[in-house]
């Protein structure tokens, strides 16, 4: 994409964002609807989760200009690709340009398209419990500071107990070799909110393990 091409996409972005008469009036908005809707039905044809996230990828760069046009006018307009650009974010991992869009479709209230049918927070929340589970089961190590921004980001919006139970199940197993302590809190909070969260025998093993590093009793002197 030409610097004058990103520039114009950036101001477009800037001003349907500021329209007072909504997105979907914006001819620009609609080119990028447009190309949405080309670059779902690419993604469609592909049936590997791994290729999709491969061609996210790809075509995510085209869209950089318009996401950083929105984030900079901060007007809050409802917005249909900066929504579906937060999820395929996170689909391509790159987590970090995901939470900039989620903190301000957030901060906001933007919703989702209705044809993701969870809300915000949902998403955002669920969506990255599920990467960092992906990514332990790869046996490979998810950024802890990603977990704890995300926790701390939904923490007052309202979700399935279960979905918020994802995340701190996960923060908590990847502490368990660090921080048994602080791996613990996150897994009794998973507990409380899911009994199902699968997290009692790694509870109990941390619970040993604590007790353990404890220091033993002063007998006293002679």
């Amino acid at each position: 994409m030409s610097h004058a091409r990103a520039h114009f996409m950036r101001e477009s972005a800037a001003k349907a964002s500021a329209a007072d008469s909504g997105l979907e009036n914006c001819t620009a908005y609609e080119l990028m609807l447009m190309k949405m809707a080309e670059d779902r039905r690419r993604l469609k044809q592909v049936q590997s989760v791994e290729h999709k996230a491969v061609v996210k990828r790809e075509i995510l760069p085209d869209y950089v200009p318009w996401v950083d046009g929105v984030l900079a006018a901060g007007k809050g307009g409802q917005d249909e690709v900066l929504m579906t650009v937060m999820l395929w974010r996170i689909d391509a991992g790159d987590y970090s340009g995901a939470l900039d869009i989620a903190e301000y479709a957030l901060s906001h209230g933007l919703t989702m398209p209705d044809r993701f049918g969870r809300t915000t927070a949902t998403v955002v929340a669920e969506e990255i419990a599920d990467a960092a589970k992906r990514t332990r089961d790869a046996g490979q190590p998810f950024d802890l500071p990603t977990l704890r921004y995300v926790i701390e980001l939904t923490a007052k919006a309202d979700m399935h107990d279960q979905v918020r139970a994802k995340l701190h199940k996960e923060a908590g197993l990847l502490l368990s070799d660090s921080d048994p302590v602080a791996a613990v809190e996150h897994l009794r909070r998973a507990q409380q909110l899911h009994d199902g969260a699968g997290v009692k025998k790694q509870i109990e093993k941390l619970d040993r393990t604590i007790k353990n590093m404890a220091p033993p009793p002063d007998s006293g002197t002679a």
